[in-house]
């Protein structure tokens, strides 16, 4: 009864979404345990949502029930739907914002289309299925009602394409910027397990037209005002400027391409 549900939108603080969510949740289930991973995802961008929801998931008790709502096609034919890996729920549009939390498990994946209405709101709008349809039923999942009970099994489901993914090409490792941080910090999707055999101090990390020399270990490893490429907290490589805003002195944005490469 008392089931960890976790929120993660691009809404924002400031409307009020966010806390019509938890409302619906605490009115089916008032013993749901309610925990915010980010509303902050800038607008409609799926993979941004995506990576910060995969990599906050990972810290949270199997049994969790996520809903995550980034979710640009509302009301139109998209999806929407549930889906269990082990214990863990997950409640989404079909539109691959689950992507990076499902790669790698080794558990079995099944997903639902959320076709009975009996487990949404009377009445559903068709511009805030976060209340009116995700909501509900993770409210009505953290109950115990089954995956099944909530529509019709596919496996269709939509992935983010391969372009999405950073990948070893030769000796290089080429990624994107898929997040900016509040302290401007250009967080990409290259892992660090894609740099093994590389000699971290030795790469170097390019983006437009900027080059940097070595993987370092901290902030602290630069001169105050100097970009810095690291290990993030998430296991990716980030761009830093010490005491500084790397997306602003070096012009980053979401999207631009990252290139790791022997000196």
């Amino acid at each position: 009864m008392n089931r960890i549900i976790t929120l993660t939108t691009d809404f924002g603080t400031r409307d009020g979404f966010v806390g019509v969510m938890k409302g619906v949740i605490l009115s089916i289930n008032p013993q749901a345990v309610i925990v915010d991973i980010t509303h902050d995802i800038a607008p409609q961008n799926i993979e941004q949502g995506a990576f910060l929801f995969a990599n906050a998931a990972r810290y949270f008790p199997a049994n969790a029930i996520h809903v995550v709502v980034v979710d640009p096609g509302v009301g139109s034919a998209r999806r929407a739907i549930a889906m269990q890996i082990g214990e863990t729920f997950f409640v989404a549009p079909d539109n691959g914002v689950l992507t990076y939390a499902t790669r790698n498990t080794q558990h079995d994946i099944r997903v639902v289309h959320l076709t009975n209405s009996k487990y949404w709101l009377p009445r559903v709008s068709a511009t805030f299925h976060g209340r009116d349809i995700f909501a509900p039923v993770a409210a009505h999942l953290s109950l115990g009602v089954p995956l099944d009970a909530l529509g019709e099994p596919m496996d269709d489901w939509v992935k983010l394409s391969a372009c999405a993914n950073a990948a070893r090409l030769g000796e290089e490792v080429v990624g994107r910027v898929v997040h900016i941080d509040r302290f401007g910090n250009a967080i990409t999707n290259i892992g660090e397990e894609l740099l093994a055999g590389m000699d971290r101090a030795r790469v170097v990390v390019r983006v437009g037209a900027h080059a940097l020399r070595g993987i370092k270990a901290t902030y602290a490893s630069a001169a105050p005002g100097e970009a810095v490429a690291l290990i993030s907290s998430s296991w990716h490589v980030e761009i830093a400027v010490r005491d500084g805003n790397a997306a602003q002195k070096l012009g980053l944005q979401i999207g631009d391409e990252i290139v790791v490469s022997p000196e």
